[in-house]
């Protein structure tokens, strides 16, 4: 089996960076090891849809080294093709996906990438985008824009980006228009939202356990979306979407509409923008669907 690392070069702070280098180095002297270093936004994608094609008579397994970004465009340029498996070496600045298979240190060792064993892992599909982890929109979207503007002014991730962020997100998007419908019932009848997940992992922002029930094999998806709130409750209830208590919580009922669905559907207004494993995609009417065990995942033990 070939091993394919994927290096995202502005990923956090380089150090990292140059271990897994180094590491990769040693390993090849008896692994079957390839370099290849992005060169911009959907690189990843291209190259490894492109090496899968070139490669399809043996097995690769394309290793994301970067953070959750990096994963989704290895993840997409992976998928649908027989001979792939993917992990990640997650050096990002929130590493959202692997906290539901374990958290990011088990993954920080390139030999334990090689030889992990995989597992078959459903994604989420918005047009011919594949997510592994989190579709979400309205407050959280207004986040991400700002953490994504930070990353391309400095050139690397920052975790106190989402904080500033939700700063940003509490002047201007406490309250979103569209329509949220999961297997065809409207989640909010209004046409009014705070925020809404569309979610395969649990996590998002580095620390918000947004789906705390999500399974990666069990074929469905897990659609929340939050009624718009004061800014007094919104503080109040922080803590507990935070820890992913909000789902189960009696005394949020009245604002948490939480359903399992196969397929998501949000109508929205002109210029509408939301956010697929961190990337912005502008959008006012789109679906959502799960697509069962697309992808082989490798989990070390």
């Amino acid at each position: 089996m070939r091993s394919l690392f994927i290096i995202n070069p502005k990923a956090g702070d380089g150090k990292r960076i140059e271990i897994l280098k180094n590491e990769i180095s040693v390993l090849s002297e008896k692994e079957n090891c390839e370099i290849y270093l992005t060169k911009g936004v959907r690189d990843a994608t291209r190259y490894v849809s492109e090496y899968l094609t070139g490669h399809a008579d043996e097995k690769v397994r394309c290793i994301a080294c970067g953070g959750d970004g990096t994963l989704n465009e290895v993840v997409n340029g992976a998928v649908g093709h027989a001979n792939a498996s993917v992990s990640v070496y997650p050096i990002g600045s929130g590493n959202d996906f692997v906290k539901s298979v374990g958290g990011a240190e088990k993954f920080l060792s390139a030999e334990a990438l090689i030889h992990a064993p995989v597992r078959e892992i459903d994604l989420l599909k918005a047009g011919e985008h594949y997510s592994i982890n989190v579709i979400n929109f309205g407050f959280d979207t207004a986040v991400a824009i700002t953490v994504n503007e930070d990353r391309d002014r400095t050139g690397h991730g920052n975790r106190n980006s989402y904080t500033k962020g939700i700063v940003k997100a509490l002047m201007t998007n406490m309250r979103n228009a569209g329509t949220v419908k999961a297997d065809g019932e409207t989640l909010d009848p209004s046409g009014k939202f705070l925020l809404c997940t569309i979610a395969n992992g649990q996590y998002i922002g580095g620390k918000f356990r947004c789906a705390p029930h999500a399974d990666l094999n069990d074929g469905l998806m897990e659609v929340c979306l939050l009624d718009p709130i004061s800014y007094l409750r919104f503080f109040r209830i922080l803590k507990t979407y935070t820890e992913g208590r909000h789902v189960d919580d009696p005394k949020l009922q009245d604002i948490v509409h939480y359903r399992r669905a196969r397929k998501a559907e949000v109508i929205a207004p002109e210029g509408f923008a939301y956010s697929l494993d961190g990337e912005i995609i502008r959008e006012n009417h789109f679906t959502v669907e799960i697509v069962p065990k697309a992808l082989k995942f490798a989990v070390p033990e």
